[in-house]
This record gives structure tokens, C-alpha cells and sequence, in this order.
């Protein structure tokens, strides 16, 4: 309750911007318990970005043995899933990262960089398999960040230039199929039936 309100109110106003009160305010609770639970609005900002950061962790537990096309197209399809679901984390996030990320420093060397370097490697080893094209597994994975936050970082531009007022059910599966498909044939893979 309280992380949904402060995230709300860090994504439309900022760190700076966003006020304690309007957050109790929106979660329904007193000011006083919200810094019970978060002493400073630094510490509930940071509570909110790693419970984005966590809610993000798809594409674990991959291994050389799984099936590329899988693995990929689950990653790709939770990544759409994400931001048509909930496009003000992905815009949080992204808004950290464009101020040159002042509170996830650590977590982009700590965690973030040992990550990405983990399935940069079950990737490579895919392509050493033949099992899949030789592509840049970093670039890949870029390309698929970029690609699925797209709808989320870039909504409002997104519904005016196809005349909606918001996102329709049936538009994230069209999404995750075409950037499926497209991602998975340049990887040389073929793409699995959508379920």
C-alpha cells in the first residue's frame, strides 16, 4: 500500500518532488506510520525501486541446456508483460537511470552487471552450440530492454500515433508476439507457438 502510493508519486513528481504527506495521504495511512515503516523518503525511495527491481528478475535460472527460442521468447513476453502491466515502475526505473542512476549505482555494479554477464554467457554458449546465430548476447539483451520498455517509457506517444486511448487487452499479446518473432528469426531461432 505504501510502495504503490510512493511510487505513484516518485514517477509523476520525482525524488525532490514527491511529499511524504501525499503518499500517506494516498495510501490511506497517517504521515507518522509511513516513517515508521521508512525513516526518510531517500529510504522509502530506494524500498520502491528494489521492489521494482525484484518484481523485474525474469530470466533467471537459465542454463546452456535450455531451449534458446524458450528461454528468449519467456523473457521478451515478460518484459511486454511488465510494461503494459505496470508502466509507472518501468518509467520510475528509466527516470532513475536518465539522472544518471545516483541511487542504484551500487546495484548496477553489485547485482546488475554480475546478471547481464551470467546470461551474456548461457547466450554465447548457445551460439558456440550452433543452436543459435551469432549475435552480441549483451547487445541482444539491450535490444530487448529497449524494445519492451518502449511501452511503458514512451506510452502516451504510443496510443497518439495509433489514435487509442489506452492500451487494449489484445495489443500486449500482438506486441509480445511481433517483437517474439522479429528478435527470435534475427537470432536465427524459430519462434514458439505463442500459448
Amino acid at each position: 500500500m505504501i510502495l504503490q502510493a510512493a511510487k505513484v508519486q516518485f514517477a509523476a513528481h520525482g525524488l525532490n518532488g514527491a511529499r511524504m504527506q501525499t503518499i500517506a495521504d494516498e495510501a490511506g495511512l497517517p504521515k507518522a506510520n509511513v516513517h515508521y515503516y521508512f525513516k526518510t523518503k531517500v529510504s522509502l525511495y530506494l524500498a520502491v525501486l528494489d521492489d521494482i527491481i525484484d518484481r523485474w528478475n525474469e530470466f533467471q535460472d537459465i542454463q546452456i541446456d535450455d531451449d534458446p527460442a524458450e528461454a528468449l521468447d519467456r523473457f521478451i513476453r515478460s518484459k511486454v508483460r511488465f510494461s503494459f502491466e505496470d508502466p509507472v515502475s518501468s518509467r520510475l526505473f528509466a527516470s532513475e537511470v536518465l539522472q544518471g542512476a545516483p541511487h542504484l549505482g551500487g546495484y548496477m555494479r553489485e547485482q546488475l552487471r554480475p546478471w547481464v554477464q551470467h546470461r551474456t554467457d548461457v547466450i554465447q554458449g548457445w551460439i558456440d552450440a550452433g543452436k543459435m546465430r551469432a549475435v552480441d548476447p549483451m547487445q541482444l539483451i539491450f535490444l530487448i530492454w529497449s524494445s519492451t520498455q518502449h511501452y511503458a517509457a514512451f506510452e502516451p506517444q504510443v496510443l497518439s500515433i495509433m489514435n487509442k486511448p489506452r492500451y487494449e487487452p489484445k495489443m500486449q499479446a500482438e506486441v509480445s508476439n511481433f517483437l517474439s518473432n522479429l528478435i527470435l528469426t534475427g537470432c536465427g531461432l524459430t519462434p514458439p507457438e505463442p500459448s
